[in-house]
């Protein structure tokens, strides 16, 4: 375990100018005191570890020192050729330079994990589509990854609403949600402000002369949650009342918005002492939303408020009652 770790905190150490004791504490998931004790293990054994002094100080390799550690086992091998996605790498015109990548790791790889890629082929496929969709490639796709790669500016053009927009882009980064592929970039006139685009509504897309920095504190997973927490949020504008079995309140979440669902659960009162159901109020998209989705718990649910979705179900319990009889 300890030499497993050594040997990560001399590539965390090459792979950069310096880093201090807490980066690298935090990397090593370890303590700071442990940093020091490995750091002065990794001296004796003649790694040329130096340490800075002061608030600026931290760790580095002197002398350009680079490891020969560069073997890998089984499991390290079966990791590596998960961590392409072969549908998202063709669709961004990368399946040339990914095939091209495997291959020269294989041929790296020592005879008995040969078997690497094909074991981790056979054990993992992800397929990003949503049921029942058609995903469909964004023709401009290609070209707003080249961008991102190359760090190069883009002028865009997308749609909003019945109009097209111009935009000078930095595009920091891709995401592939359920199908769909967005961009996430920075606005070159408010260097501020980051957005969100679906890049099958760019209409077209011209790569600029100029590359940008990038902000090094951006970091593009933690940005999609946030945003994509924002966004589900956003839509929620109405309220509902409803009571629900225990059944019903089981299947709430598969029906509705799994955060909203969980909230308002944990926010509702004790059940009634006569029945067991519970009464809660749901944020929803709308009520011809509500109306769609509550109708999947059937009898589990009864909605109390507002009125006027009261009448819907009214209606449908009566519709259906005609329509199978007493």
């Amino acid at each position: 375990m300890r030499a497993a770790r050594l040997i990560k905190m001399v590539l965390l150490l090459q792979s950069r100018p310096s880093m201090t004791a807490a980066e690298l504490a935090r990397e090593l998931e370890v303590s700071e005191r442990t940093v020091t004790r490995d750091a002065q293990a990794l001296s004796e054994a003649g790694v040329p570890v130096y340490a800075d002094r002061g608030r600026a100080g931290g760790y580095r390799l002197v002398g350009g020192y680079r490891t020969r550690l560069t073997g890998l086992g089984r499991s390290e091998a079966e990791a590596l050729f998960l961590s392409g996605v072969p549908g998202a790498l063709r669709e961004m015109g990368l399946e040339d330079a990914a095939s091209a990548a495997r291959l020269k790791v294989s041929a790296a790889l020592m005879p008995s994990l040969s078997d690497a890629s094909r074991a981790a082929a056979q054990r993992f496929h992800l397929d990003a589509p949503g049921w029942f969709t058609e995903p469909k490639t964004p023709e401009l796709l290609p070209a707003v990854a080249d961008a991102v790669w190359d760090d190069r500016r883009l002028l865009a053009r997308y749609r909003r609403g019945d109009s097209d927009v111009e935009r000078e882009l930095e595009p920091y980064g891709l995401v592939l949600k359920a199908g769909v592929w967005y961009l996430c970039a920075r606005v070159a006139a408010n260097l501020d402000s980051y957005r969100v685009y679906r890049i099958d509504r760019f209409t077209t897309v011209e790569p600029g002369a100029e590359r940008f920095v990038r902000d090094p504190d951006f970091e593009l997973p933690a940005f999609w949650d946030e945003r994509a927490e924002q966004f589900a949020r956003s839509i929620l504008r109405a309220e509902v009342v409803v009571r629900l079995s225990a059944d019903g309140a089981r299947r709430l979440p598969y029906a509705v918005d799994p955060a909203a669902a969980r909230e308002a659960l944990e926010a509702a009162g004790t059940p009634d002492a006569d029945d067991g159901w519970v009464t809660v109020t749901l944020p929803v998209e709308s009520e011809e939303v509500a109306h769609s989705q509550l109708a999947g718990l059937g009898p589990d649910v009864e909605v109390l408020a507002p009125k006027s979705l009261r009448a819907r179900f009214t209606n449908d319990a009566l519709r259906l009652a005609a329509l199978y009889g007493t």
